[in-house]
């Protein structure tokens, strides 16, 4: 039945729950070299380029929503550029 509590749970619980299991994830494949900065830069851009066509595309989503997620991995993205460090990528 626990597993019944938590799959209940308020959808800014479970929110923060993901955010904190993929913030974790990112880390660790960084600090095991299977993504490098430049990696983590791209997907950064992807995140910004899908928040600004949140209500278009092939994929639409909650506008506000998008901003969010797009402000959060630019986050994420400074901090692990600036603990791991590694090469930008080439422009």
């Amino acid at each position: 039945m626990a597993n019944l509590n938590a799959l209940q749970a308020s959808d800014d619980e479970s929110g923060d729950k993901s955010l904190i299991i993929l913030q974790s994830l990112l880390c660790i494949l960084r600090e095991k070299n299977l993504l490098t900065r430049a990696d983590i830069e791209d997907l950064c851009d992807r995140v910004a380029a899908r928040a600004k066509e949140a209500d278009k595309g092939a994929l639409p989503c909650c506008p506000v929503s998008a901003n969010a997620a797009a402000s959060e991995m630019a986050k994420i993205g400074s901090f692990i550029g600036n603990y791991y460090g590694g090469k930008h990528r080439r422009m």
